[in-house]
């Protein structure tokens, strides 16, 4: 590790984290409907769809439409990847997606995981690119930042009979906040080198005399939105790894900026939302504490460098290049890695199957975590408040009082859902996984022997039920069994946790809010920052520590050695 390292870490952070304060009162303003310059594009969308935007909705009716709006995305989506091949816009003549796949990548994009078991640039027509992925990118980010300000909302104030309107909410986030933002995001990549074109595919020669097709397409925008809407489907196969889609360090910084800076934001939004920043403020010390702690701990372990190599007379100052982009070095590596998987963006710009085994265990146990340190777009916030009552209710049991949190008593309803909620990731990941080594029609999938090849199972079901979508690598996800399990362990990871977070704001937004007391635990100041960390890391090691270590650390120990598998 290196000073050099360490500045570039801690500028490409300041950024993210000072333009988080005027995003977020940009999203606050808009979530008030105060924003009003495309007003005739809203109205023709509302009138188009029989909305009125003014009519208050509970959590039910609120969770309900936005059940309905991602089934019809994932309709859509499905239709279009599997009829591709008859579809305008295919200059490559792909055919459609078989129908596990399509199944798969559907569910993937709705739930804002984008898991790719295909490589874009060799399976997918540019309308399914645009009019297909790109499009879900946008209304699965909108429909986290509008669940974020539902269940804010709910702590804003006591009686409360609704938590807004999901199709306001949901109409101008995508308006007014992620179409500006990824029009901005999309002319800097333009700028700085990534294509952006509808032209066929390059036929080049090389210097032996042979053919190389050069894949080109419309990248850039596509990857704006990927980014900034934490989805992390990658254009090409390799993601942000790809020349095209990660072309310099500096496109590479402001695409870690761009993962960053809404889920920060809406720890600050739901501050002001409350009618208290010191609340957002402690919500985002928490987060950007465990995105740094991460990064430094991925920054150690690939910096040291494999055990192997090193004992073979490696000179130790490389550190572990294998898998990565000599272009961004292992500060910007490692601070990619421990973003997107903290943030719910699988975009990656190394392969982690070639990371140490603590290296790769970092972005394993950032997603198990729940990736709430910053999680996604919305659904870091959400996730983070789940925690956030968890640990004001460890408090109460610690004090022996009634735990409360910004003035509405958590009662024996919250806590049990919030452990529900808590309770889908380990269910689906573990689940999943345990059936998935044994069984021969799927373990059959994994390509390495030993801890590494539980680790790359792990870490697919993983990524899947944690909505991320980035991959260990070395596994054949394109299966019948694959696709099917993994799109229901992100339907779950989505949606099975989305239903109970939302009965929480239901409940709490009913509640009579109290006015703080003098034996009011605050929830503002460190003491609170660091039993929430706590709570997040002790549930997270209880629920997941026996199969890391039956993976990545048992890949370590054996790696001591000096031996493999």
């Amino acid at each position: 590790m290196t000073l050099l390292g360490w500045l570039q870490i801690a500028a490409v952070l300041g950024c993210a984290v000072a333009a988080a304060f005027p995003i977020a009162r940009a999203i606050v303003a808009v979530a008030a409907g105060r924003v009003t310059f495309l007003a005739p594009v809203e109205r023709l969308l509302y009138a188009a769809g029989g909305v009125d935007p003014q009519r208050g909705q509970g959590w039910k009716p609120y969770t309900l439409s936005m059940l309905a709006t991602n089934a019809a995305g994932f309709l859509l989506l499905f239709a279009i990847l599997r009829l591709q091949g008859v579809l305008p816009m295919n200059p490559q003549g792909f055919g459609g997606m078989s129908p596990w796949l399509a199944f798969n990548t559907a569910v993937s994009f709705v739930t804002n995981t984008n898991w790719q078991a295909y490589s874009g640039e060799s399976a997918l027509s540019y309308f399914s690119q645009m009019a297909g992925l790109t499009v879900q990118n946008f209304l699965s980010a909108s429909t986290g930042i509008a669940l974020a300000l539902a269940v804010s909302r709910a702590f804003a104030a006591g009686g409360l009979k609704d938590l807004g309107n999901f199709w306001a909410d949901f109409v101008r986030v995508t308006l007014y906040i992620l179409l500006p933002l990824a029009l901005l995001v999309g002319v800097a990549f333009l700028a700085l080198g990534m294509p952006q074109t509808l032209s066929p595919y390059v036929t080049a020669t090389t210097l032996e005399g042979a053919e190389q097709t050069i894949p080109l397409g419309p990248v850039a925008f596509q990857v704006a939105i990927k980014h900034l809407g934490t989805n992390g489907g990658g254009f090409f196969g390799v993601n942000s790894l790809h020349p095209f889609e990660g072309p310099s360090a500096l496109v590479t910084s402001l695409q870690i900026w761009a993962h960053q800076v809404i889920p920060f934001a809406l720890a600050l939004v739901f501050g002001h939302l409350v009618r208290d920043p010191r609340q957002g403020r402690a919500l985002l010390a928490v987060m950007v504490g465990f995105v740094v702690f991460a990064t430094a701990a991925v920054y150690a372990a690939e910096a040291g460098g494999n055990p192997l190599h090193l004992a073979a007379g490696l000179d130790p100052a490389l550190g572990n290049m294998e898998g990565k982009d000599v272009r961004f070095g292992q500060a910007l590596v490692a601070l990619f890695t421990a973003t997107t998987t903290g943030a719910s963006c699988g975009a990656v710009n190394a392969m982690f199957d070639s990371f140490t085994p603590l290296g790769g265990l970092v972005p394993l146990f950032l997603i198990q975590l729940g990736e709430v340190l910053p999680g996604g777009v919305g659904s870091g916030l959400y996730g983070i408040l789940v925690f956030a009552l968890l640990a004001v209710f460890v408090a109460g049991l610690m004090v022996g009082r009634t735990p409360e949190y910004l003035g509405k008593k958590v009662g024996p309803r919250e806590v049990k859902l919030a452990m529900l909620a808590v309770l889908v990731l380990p269910v689906a990941i573990l689940g999943f996984a345990s059936v998935a080594v044994v069984l021969p029609v799927a373990a059959a999938s994994i390509q390495d022997g030993g801890p590494h090849g539980l680790t790359e199972m792990l870490y697919a079901y993983t990524s899947a039920a944690g909505n991320n979508g980035s991959a260990f690598g070395g596994l054949t996800a394109d299966t019948p069994w694959m696709n099917v399990t993994l799109g229901i362990a992100m339907l779950l990871g989505r949606f099975a946790y989305i239903v109970p977070v939302m009965a929480i704001a239901g409940s709490i937004a009913a509640k009579v809010k109290a006015p703080e007391g003098a034996g009011t635990f605050p929830t503002h100041g460190p003491l609170f920052a660091g039993l929430l960390a706590g709570v997040i890391l002790i549930l997270g090691g209880l629920q997941f520590l026996p199969s890391l270590a039956l993976g990545p650390i048992a890949e370590h120990v054996v790696l001591l050695t000096g031996k493999t598998f």
